[in-house]
């Protein structure tokens, strides 16, 4: 093990130095393996976001059963679960399976406030700073919210949807928040006095399958800042044509570039400690639907990717914690696993 943590410090080292993706092939090719996924948490309400606190607390939306019932949760470094907000609206929709249960998206955690998305268009917002383990859950109504969905449906877009779902946030310049919409196909910001811009856009993309129209929407997932851009991932719209799925930068004027495609069903990333996106594919969509335990972490460096974990029953989350522990979710089956270090 201490052989194992050297080589891990020396090619942390290599890919600060040259920008490669030594330690990923390493991950990849060594025998036995160096990366483990096992199981953190169960019996989550279908868990959606994910977000670490500087306590090593991961805070969790879970959407709930469809019945008004979406919390947030906090997870506590040794495993317990407590629930901090309890009464979000969720509701039931399609053939009644976890993905379609809609109500809370993704969660960011800043200075004691949590910032919380859902799909009725607004950001909810909670101090947890006295929050101890064990409290009575506050409740959902009454939290402050700010209403994103009606200033998105009011813009007026070159490609207008007249819809808007604001799907995850991060931190950007000047302590603004920056939301992606995954119904516009924007990102949003909010500044300090809560108002709000439109801060970019994305074009159409190609549809490569007979199903479907001819272009489909990017649909913007998540969004991570490395101090001198943003990244943003794609899911892409329906038919979710395999290797559609896009990174896209954004630089800090709002223009957009394309940093790698290839991928399928991007939903969320978080950085490395060298800032190169750890990013998540749901699944692989078949005739059926999207196919159970095709999900993958992996990592997407410039001149490739490589594959922490796959065989992820409809992740939609991940964080990081430390050098180079992560922590995924499985949507469909209620949990949480910690990728780590053998």
């Amino acid at each position: 093990m201490k052989q194992r943590l050297t080589t891990l410090f020396f090619s942390f080292s290599l890919l600060v130095t040259t920008g490669c993706r030594e330690i990923y092939d390493y991950f990849e090719e060594a025998e036995p393996a160096v990366l483990t996924v096992k199981e953190h948490v169960s019996g989550l309400a279908v868990p959606l976001g994910l977000a670490l606190d500087n306590q090593e607390r991961l805070w969790v939306t879970e959407v709930g059963t469809g019945n008004n019932d979406g919390k947030v949760s906090v997870i506590m470094p040794n495993g317990s679960k407590y629930v901090v907000i309890d009464g979000f609206p969720s509701s039931m929709g399609g053939a009644g399976g976890p993905e379609e249960i809609t109500g809370l998206n993704h969660l960011l955690v800043k200075d004691n406030m949590l910032y919380v998305l859902h799909v009725n268009g607004f950001l909810y917002k909670a101090n947890v700073s006295s929050f101890k383990p064990g409290n009575t859950p506050l409740q959902a109504s009454a939290l402050m919210k700010e209403d994103i969905g009606t200033f998105v449906v009011s813009y007026d877009f070159a490609d207008d949807t007249g819809e808007s779902n604001p799907y995850n946030l991060t931190v950007g310049p000047s302590g603004d928040l920056f939301i992606t919409d995954a119904a516009a196909n924007a990102v949003i910001r909010r500044n300090a006095s809560g108002q709000l811009s439109v801060f970019a856009t994305f074009p159409d993309i190609e549809n490569s399958t007979q199903l479907g129209p001819p272009v489909i929407d990017p649909v913007p997932t998540s969004i991570a800042f490395n101090g001198q851009n943003f990244y943003v991932t794609t899911l892409t719209g329906f038919p979710f044509p395999t290797g559609s799925a896009r990174i896209y930068t954004i630089d800090l004027s709002g223009n957009v570039s394309l940093y790698q495609e290839g991928f399928t069903t991007l939903i969320d990333m978080t950085l490395d400690p060298v800032n190169i996106p750890v990013i998540v594919e749901y699944a692989q969509f078949t005739p059926q639907g999207f196919g159970s335990s095709t999900g993958r972490v992996v990592v997407a460096t410039e001149d490739g990717s490589s594959v922490l974990a796959s065989g992820l029953n409809l992740p939609t989350a991940v964080v990081r914690s430390g050098l180079i522990n992560y922590y995924v979710n499985s949507l469909a089956d209620g949990k949480i696993f910690k990728i780590t270090l053998k």
